[in-house]
């Protein structure tokens, strides 16, 4: 679950110890420098990465194993003779350290971290109690630490408690520490004869990692294995960020069960996407375990994996559910390159066969685009005239056993609207199945449009799969139709993204609007407001509400109906009032001064009978025509403030129709929001009704950002519903809004 045994480490201690630390960063200057005024939004937070330089710790010089041992049947035996092995490979010297030994495995032993000579980069811990180590550690200069040891904030409170110890020497040292909670999967044996972009790998827990490193058996290259344990100190985050500056680095896969801190996520995601580095996870967490309390429609509207999904998709972070989606997908982004187009031909040798397929990409949301007349003309001088060549293929089955299948299969790459083609083979049929994956190997070698071949066999043994297909670098190969859709969807779902990407960090406010001092006196910390104070606090920010006027008698009821104009809506107006309708405190379509008098008695009289303190009645202009929308902000224990859109009125929470952004964030990602509404349609106009003013609807929730950025330390959440979105050209006016301040 987010945040759920991996540190508490906030945001502003981590900026607290860059501070301490005089921690450097790498990468362009464009990131600055975390600790700077102008590296800070005006909420307060970072809005560049903190990048440690970790290639000391992947490739150190020298590394220091405390507690290393060589007597045969003990763990830390085995530990250390990896690690010693580890060492050769990397280059590294190593000082084992022990208090009765002078050798280990014949390299010679130091009784103490003080008796290490010269400096050392990482010191492995093989100590069941690490928190003693770090603090003579801080004496010698080491600039790394791996703790390996359990029994932390994974077994819950008082865990949590020795963690946060652990964390807080960390902090003091000067050190970076891995785990603790972590394990040997850094060190492992990586193949140097591979070639072409790396996968590099970051997981929390080290067996769900071990799909993704197996493939390199099929000769895909993996560069480095991040196994972050507890992130008592480096966490996802900061793998991320460096992974990302890394030039072998193809693309980035992870496992995590919890982040630490979501700020920090967001901002190596964004480095990510600013290099055009694919990142795909897993994330764990998709139920979300017991509720959450919330006086607002938008607290109830989206859980905390929601926010997580939608801070991922804003920048780029590619999510799959489970482990050989993880390695499917990053196998492709890693290898593959930028799509020359994004149509997609489905060739087989059988109708049935790619009838299926092609329902399945269809649904997957790839374009299938139909072949011209002349490209399929083309395809019936081999193919017989009775068969379909449209999209998908079909060959009948000989084509492929002589000359004819590679023209075939060069036609299809030929045409510019084409930039995949996914042949699925559904089982082994030698020697047609033969010649028809060497001719597709063959055509891959010669093109820079993307071929993927299904090989659905459940055996996995045949020549074919494994000599030929498994020894393309050019071949993408799947042994499922579903992973094979899921990774070309993302392959250009990605390219797509970065293509037109822009760091919503860099455009990010710095300094509060003058709509914030105006707002600030209008706070009432620790206090719901009224809907006429709620309203007052919209309209400092720019947010259009109708005339209306707040009253304490029938008479002044009468005028100010006059004032605002017949028909008027009428509301008791008071503190702690979360939902009037349901408790029938709203009257609609007053059309003369009789109704307003009886309408102000009545709403005072529910009010005393309810035990609901009223400041007032708001009389106010009745506004009819246009689309009913929510917009609202509340907090997310991770993410921190998050912006909300969806369909509104007396129905919100049945049809729970909404989608949620972490700001900040751009005008492009506000209409996005509206693109994934399954009530997006009602905007357009339907039955006869105008198209409704979408430019306003994004103003608002790009202003209720705003608040949310400048207001998030005071503000606990904010409901606009229902949000009355008006025809084109006419805005958007905010009838109700409820604020609870924190």
């Amino acid at each position: 679950m987010l945040g759920s045994t991996h540190g508490t480490l906030t945001t502003d201690a981590r900026r607290a110890r860059v501070i301490a630390c005089g921690e450097q960063r790498t990468g362009p200057a464009v990131h600055g420098r975390a600790d700077d005024m102008d590296g800070l939004d005006v909420s307060g937070r970072p809005l560049y990465a903190d990048v440690p330089d970790l290639a000391r710790f992947f490739r150190p010089e020298s590394v220091a194993v405390i507690g290393a041992s060589d007597t045969e049947g003990r763990p830390n035996t085995g530990i250390t003779r990896q690690l010693l092995g580890w060492a050769a490979r990397v280059g590294a010297r190593v000082h084992p350290v022990h208090p009765t030994r002078t050798s280990v495995f014949g390299h010679p032993c130091a009784a103490s971290v003080a008796d290490l000579p010269g400096q050392v980069d990482l010191a492995v811990l093989l100590v069941a109690d690490p928190l003693p180590v770090i603090e003579e550690l801080a004496e010698t200069k080491v600039k790394f630490a791996v703790a390996f040891a359990s029994g932390f904030a994974e077994t819950g409170e008082a865990g949590a408690e020795a963690q946060e110890r652990l964390a807080e020497a960390v902090r003091r040292s000067g050190l970076r520490l891995l785990g603790p909670n972590t394990n040997l999967n850094a060190f492992e044996r990586f193949r140097d004869d591979l070639s072409g972009p790396a996968i590099a790998l970051i997981t929390q827990s080290g067996h769900q990692g071990r799909p993704v490193f197996a493939l390199q058996e099929l000769g895909i290259r993996l560069s480095h294995w991040a196994p972050t344990g507890n992130e008592a100190d480096l966490e996802t985050a900061d793998f991320l960020s460096w992974f990302a500056e890394q030039p072998e680095v193809g693309a980035i896969a992870c496992y995590v069960e919890g982040l630490k801190d979501g700020r920090a996520f967001l901002l190596a995601a964004d480095r990510a996407a600013r290099r055009k580095v694919p990142v795909v996870a897993v994330k764990v967490g998709r139920t979300e375990a017991g509720s959450r309390t919330a006086a607002s429609h938008t607290g109830k509207l989206t859980g905390a994996d929601d926010v997580a999904d939608a801070a991922m998709r804003q920048y780029g972070v590619i999510r799959v559910d489970a482990l050989d989606e993880l390695q499917d997908t990053a196998s492709l982004l890693a290898r593959a390159k930028a799509p020359l187009a994004e149509g997609v031909v489905v060739y087989s040798i059988s109708g049935g066969t790619g009838a299926h397929v092609a329902d399945l990409a269809a649904g997957a949301g790839l374009r299938l685009p139909a072949l011209s007349p002349d490209k399929q003309a083309e395809l019936h001088q081999w193919i017989p005239e009775y068969l379909n060549v449209a999209n998908p293929v079909d060959n009948g089955g000989h084509p492929v056993g002589d000359e004819r299948g590679r023209k075939i299969i060069d036609a299809i790459l030929a045409d510019p609207d084409v930039g995949v083609l996914i042949c699925p083979v559904t089982g082994p049929f030698p020697p047609l199945s033969d010649r028809l994956v060497a001719d597709l190997v063959a055509a891959a070698e010669e093109t820079d449009k993307l071929v993927c071949v299904v090989w659905g066999s459940p055996v996995g043994t045949e020549p074919a799969y494994r000599d030929v297909l498994l020894g393309s670098s050019r071949v993408a190969t799947f042994r499922t139709v579903g992973n094979c859709l899921t990774a070309v969807r993302a392959w250009l779902d990605h390219h797509r993204f970065v293509g037109d990407y822009r760091s919503p960090f860099d455009e990010a406010p710095r300094t509060p609007s003058p709509s914030f001092r105006k707002a600030e006196a209008l706070m009432q910390p620790g206090r719901q407001l009224s809907e006429h104070a709620a309203k007052q606090l919209l309209r400092a920010y720019g947010i259009r509400v109708p005339r209306e006027q707040l009253v304490t008698s029938a008479a002044a009821a009468v005028r100010a109906a006059g004032q605002v104009g017949y028909p008027v809506v009428m509301k008791a107006s008071g503190a702690q009032i979360a939902h009037k309708t349901e408790l029938g405190l709203v009257k609609i379509g007053l059309t003369s001064a009789s109704q307003v008098r009886d309408a102000y008695r009545e709403l005072n009289d529910i009010a005393r009978y309810e035990g609901v303190g009223l400041d007032g009645v708001l009389v106010c202009q009745m506004v009819e025509q246009g689309v009913e929308m929510m917009v609202g902000m509340t907090h997310d224990a991770l993410f921190g403030p998050t912006v909300t859109a969806g369909l509104g009125g007396v129905l919100v929470e049945v049809l729970h129709d909404a989608t949620v952004r972490v700001p900040p964030f751009g005008e492009d990602q506000a209409r996005t929001m509206l693109t994934e509404l399954r009530g997006r349609a009602l905007l357009d106009g339907v039955r006869g009704r105008p198209p409704a003013d979408v430019d306003g609807l994004v103003e608002v929730i790009l202003r209720v950002q705003r608040m949310a950025l400048e207001l998030g330390p005071q503000l606990a959440e904010l409901d606009i519903n229902p949000l009355m979105v008006l025809p084109r050209g006419q805005g958007a006016v905010a009838l109700d809004a409820l604020v609870v301040c924190r």
